[in-house]
């Protein structure tokens, strides 16, 4: 197979540069009729472009923006475009004309679209640049590219001229990723921040570049079986405390690890060992950075004017003006980049519930209803439903997974359904109501016990994803092992009954780094993950545990065939709350795949526990979370375990169990 290629080679010719080779042609092509000229003026936008632009359709927008390096009549240089449609002069200034405002002005477009453009001969890729921008007020301001695809590494502030030319080698993965993303697939993903998952041993301040964590990533991901990982934001961001969350460069990855194609190097090594990569996108909100969005030429031109709407009180940042056709096409052409470009396979859409609602986080009096008098965002809405819509159809083997916290109706259900079109949702009820009960003492479960059963009343109502994220390690809320109670023995068996109880439940699945292993610590931006826990034996054990969930879950298609369907789970037992056990069936396709879990809440060991079995034959067991390798007490099912004709839980058939202290078994008929 051909060596698939992303365009724009920062030396090559403009006709060589412009269309998109047959793999990446989509329904809407980069340029869909010629570019226009005026006056002798280079543009590659056409006048279909901007109708697009202008009616917040462009998906493409990257292909037009930015700094592009092109040859125009015989001269190898540099096209500039950019929206500043309230500035009466804009230049661009950099090293290569001594930052000078007066010595390469733009040229605005005759159609009143606001778009500014100028070539400038002779300079390419690696240049530094901004744009000098004079207000039409007399306000002047210097602004990083919206649309550039490498910047320098904070805390300089300045765009560089770069491409995003790479030959991929990922082709067998692109080839069949539709059925490792599918909905009926196993998806088990490993939520990181780069900065902070390893730092060089010989210079703790020092993050790695993209070729050193792909280096220690890719067999780390391997071996532990995850499938996918989704790694925290990563585009350009000028403040590390803000973890990423705070983008000033949308379409660039972070200078902080390297240049854009050794971004892409690390996607294709993850692709090539069978490793999804999904990205936190952040279209919620921006900060007010001055070489940003905000104010971009000196007007309200990324950020809605009215602060009701504009200003998040949260996080003291920007809220995009999703009304603005022209934002919405930077949006929906941004994230059509990540996966076209970068090969991303999926977008976890960061804040969803701060976007829909109109009085999110604000008091009475602090926002305005819609049209129609409700709390709902109408333009957000309009826009997830055709940003969803468009990745679907153009990349149909992908993923969109939305952090949303409310109760808000067909997050994960098509548009055509009436739904907002993501493929899951982050299912933060199951979150916050399994770590609350795991954090009660043992003694007490048996009071609390519909915390744990209560989210199969809702678990089929979306495509859900159970997440124990970065956000449940930070701020004083203690690690995964530090929530946990009991001394340290009971600790480690909570944590491994919970991630049992998390893999064996409905849904997809999502653990941020250390807890694998049971960081103990906080999870801190700055520092690295404390690996040389794993030289100890609890935590060595508990990613044993994990390890051997991921394989599980891989292997039995009754963890994951039926993963968002009601015929996919089955309670045995919810009501023996004194011994706080609980007992469930896991279902695939075929009635032989089908597990049961049992898990035993106190650690109080239940020796010969009796279940209820839905068919008569011998059980095995495929899992036990206080196996000895785990660094538990060893309490198992060594032998197959027979039925025998004996009414119990209103099934014909039971089984006797050993069930081990703050344990899990998962038994498989043989």
């Amino acid at each position: 197979m051909a060596k698939r290629k992303t365009p724009t080679p920062s030396a090559e010719t403009e006709q060589a540069v412009q269309p998109a080779l047959p793999e990446q042609v989509t329904s809407q092509p980069a340029s869909s009729d010629k570019p226009t000229h005026q006056d002798g003026v280079y543009s590659r936008f056409s006048d279909f472009d901007i109708h697009l632009f202008r009616s917040g359709k462009h998906q493409k927008l990257y292909d037009k923006f930015g700094a592009h390096v092109v040859e125009h009549n015989g001269v190898i240089g540099t096209y500039f475009a950019v929206w500043a449609p309230s500035a009466r002069y804009v230049a661009v200034i950099g090293n290569f004309n001594g930052w000078d405002k007066g010595s390469h002005s733009m040229n605005v477009r005759w159609d009143s679209s606001g778009i500014w453009e100028v070539f400038i001969p002779n300079i390419g890729r690696g240049e530094t640049y901004k744009y000098f921008i004079i207000h039409e007020g007399g306000r002047e301001v210097e602004k990083g590219d919206p649309y550039a695809h490498w910047w320098e590494v904070p805390p300089k502030t300045a765009s560089v001229i770069w491409d995003t030319y790479y030959e991929w080698q990922d082709q067998e993965w692109m080839a069949n990723r539709a059925a490792k993303n599918a909905l009926n697939a196993p998806i088990s993903v490993y939520e990181m921040h780069m900065a902070s998952w390893r730092r060089d041993p010989g210079n703790p301040e020092r993050e790695l570049t993209y070729g050193e964590i792909a280096d220690a990533l890719v067999p780390y991901l391997q071996d532990m079986g995850f499938t996918h990982v989704e790694f925290m934001p990563v585009m350009q961001y000028p403040y590390a405390p803000s973890w990423g969350y705070q983008i000033t460069g949308y379409y660039a990855p972070s200078s902080r690890f390297g240049t854009p194609q050794e971004f892409m190097k690390l996607i294709e090594r993850l692709h090539q060992a069978g490793i999804g990569v999904l990205l936190d996108w952040v279209p919620s909100h921006f900060p007010g950075d001055a070489n940003g969005l905000y104010e971009f030429d000196g007007s309200h031109l990324y950020e809605h004017p009215d602060p009701r709407k504009g200003y998040h009180p949260d996080w003291k940042s920007y809220i995009f003006n999703y009304g603005r056709p022209e934002v919405r096409s930077f949006l929906l052409s941004n994230a059509m980049f990540w996966l076209d470009r970068c090969h991303a396979d999926g977008l976890r859409v960061d804040a969803v519930a701060s976007m829909l609602y109109l009085d999110y986080s604000r008091n009475a009096g602090e926002w305005e209803p819609n049209e129609f008098g409700g709390r709902e965002n109408l333009d957000v809405i309009s826009l997830i439903k055709e940003i969803n819509e468009a990745v679907y159809k153009e990349f149909p083997d992908t993923q969109t997974i939305a952090e949303e916290s409310t109760a808000f109706p067909g997050v994960s259900r098509p548009v055509f359904m009436g739904g907002l079109g993501f493929g899951m949702k982050w299912m933060m009820g199951w979150m916050n109501d399994t770590l609350r009960y795991f954090q009660r003492d043992p003694a007490f479960r048996k009071f609390h016990q519909d915390e744990l059963t209560f989210s199969t009343v809702y678990a089929f109502t979306e495509n859900f994803m159970l997440p124990l994220s970065h956000d449940e390690v930070v701020y004083g809320k203690h690690s995964l092992i530090g929530k946990m109670p009991g001394d340290e023995w009971q600790r480690f068996a909570n944590l491994r009954l919970l991630f049992s109880y998390m893999f064996t439940h409905s849904g997809t699945k999502l653990l941020f780094m250390g807890g694998e292993f049971g960081q103990t610590s906080e999870w801190k931006f700055d520092s690295s993950l404390d690996w040389h826990l794993l030289e100890y034996g609890p935590h060595k054990g508990m990613a044993a545990c994990v390890k051997a969930l991921n394989a599980l879950y891989k292997a039995e298609p009754a963890m994951y065939e039926r993963n968002f369907s009601a015929d996919g789970f089955e309670w045995i037992d919810t009501s023996d709350r004194e011994n706080s056990v609980i007992t469930y069936i896991r279902k695939g396709n075929r009635p032989e795949d089908n597990l049961l879990i049992i898990l035993n809440m106190t650690p109080i060991p239940r020796s010969g526990y009796r279940i209820g079995v839905p068919s008569a034959g011998s059980y095995r067991e495929v899992f036990n979370s206080d196996a000895v390798e785990f660094f538990g007490s060893g309490v198992s099912n060594s032998e197959p375990i027979a039925s025998y004709e004996q009414v119990w839980h209103g099934r014909p058939q039971s089984i006797d169990v050993n069930v081990p202290p703050l344990g899990a078994v998962v038994l498989k008929m043989i």
